[in-house]
């Protein structure tokens, strides 16, 4: 037998747990303060909604699970699929399916929050996992711009609670992008080709996205004009309004400068023509959070008002912002940042077990408070108790004792 957990997996020692625990429960009570549900869905969705669920890269990324018993064998006989369902590669999708099956009980707009965990056959490496925790909201019925606007405050007040440090978000549009694309010449048919390209320019830079473009036969013409204006970078939305039109860009400006005037200065609010979003899903806003401190993105999401519509037939506007969990995590693993404000203590029993548990009773309403059997070597079962996060100890006359700093 292996010890060793899955490649792409990892395993959590109590302190790792209980800050991600605390990181979790700070996001949900921000949301929840602002008027979120939570909601819960399975892990596992039908093959045919995660194959068609135009998740961009991610469909390649499934963790497909086989048939099994006589339809496994019946498949193999007539060389039809093998498998039927699969583990959901983000939140977004499964949320759709939920709505489209519980929409005549649930309030519209519907508000929902999503803390779970979701799987992605990854080549594993650092900040890659195969399974990792996502936090979403989401808002499904209101096509209005101060939906976005909301989704932005409310995912910047949950990272301010979190205590990252400085960031700044990121804002864009896929329409004010396709229409900018548009007008430089590239046909409207390929646009989605076309930003799969414009998307690299962080990796390739603007000569690569250019020598893309040009491998993939688009006109020089319209590629040279790209690379005039991706010269041009950062792009005010002012510039990017002379060459679609100030109706193509309104929303977007309204959502800019009202998440602006609500951030007052505690958090950057920018327009970047650059931003694209991978999945291919989003159909108008999209938005990244930057962490200043760490040159990393650690939330982002966008506007998908045509997902539902496979379910139902019917379009019902959507829009939602996911945090990096395991990067906010991960930053603050780095900074040794502890859990809970309340301290972890040791109480130790000989033969006086119910006398002991009475007394941490008592100091449970200042510590958390663990029961344990005095140990034979008491020394390094403290060490041991310090090196996993424990303040102090005490007997049963209930003396506490802190561990030296």
């Amino acid at each position: 037998m292996k010890t060793k957990c899955i490649k792409g997996t990892r395993d959590y020692l109590p302190q790792e747990s209980e800050l991600r625990e605390s990181i979790q429960d700070t996001i949900v009570e921000i949301y929840r303060q602002n008027g979120f549900s939570r909601i819960m869905t399975p892990a596992v969705e039908d093959i045919e909604n995660l194959d068609k669920s135009d998740g961009g890269d991610n469909l390649n990324l499934i963790f497909k699970i086989l048939k099994r018993g006589d339809k496994l064998q019946k498949a193999l006989e007539n060389r039809e699929e093998l498998c039927d369902m699969g583990l959901r590669y983000d939140l977004t999708l499964p949320l759709t399916r939920y709505f489209a099956a519980n929409r005549q009980s649930l309030p519209y707009p519907f508000k929902a929050i999503q803390t779970d965990k979701v799987y992605r056959a990854e080549n594993p490496q650092k900040g890659r996992l195969r399974e990792f925790m996502q936090c979403d909201i989401d808002v499904i019925g209101d096509p209005e711009p101060e939906c976005e606007i909301e989704l932005i405050a409310v995912t910047a007040k949950a990272l301010s609670a979190l205590d990252i440090g400085g960031f700044s978000v990121r804002v864009n549009d896929r329409a004010v992008l396709n229409g900018m694309l548009s007008a430089l010449g590239f046909p409207e048919d390929e646009l989605s080709s076309v930003c799969v390209s414009f998307d690299k320019l962080d990796k390739i830079g603007a000569d690569g996205v250019a020598a893309e473009l040009i491998e993939k036969g688009y006109d020089k013409s319209a590629v040279d004009k790209l690379s005039d204006i991706l010269a041009q970078l950062p792009l005010t939305l002012e510039k990017v309004t002379d060459i679609v039109g100030e109706e193509a860009t309104s929303r977007l400006s309204k959502i800019i400068e009202a998440s602006k005037a609500i951030a007052a200065g505690k958090y950057g609010v920018e327009f970047d023509i650059s931003l694209v979003r991978g999945q291919g899903y989003y159909t108008g806003t999209v938005f990244e959070v930057r962490s200043e401190n760490f040159g990393s993105s650690v939330a982002g999401g966008g506007r998908y008002d045509k997902l539902i519509g496979k379910f139902i037939g019917e379009d019902i506007p959507a829009c939602g912002f996911s945090i990096g969990f395991e990067r906010i995590f991960s930053i603050l693993s780095e900074q040794n940042r502890a859990a809970y404000s309340k301290q972890k203590l040791a109480i130790f029993y000989d033969d006086n077990f119910e006398e002991v548990y009475e007394k941490a009773e008592e100091l449970r309403a200042e510590y958390d408070v663990a029961v344990f059997k005095k140990p034979k070597k008491l020394g390094a079962f403290l060490n041991r108790l310090q090196a996993s996060g424990f303040a102090g100890f005490a007997y049963a006359d209930g003396n506490v004792k802190m561990f030296d700093k």
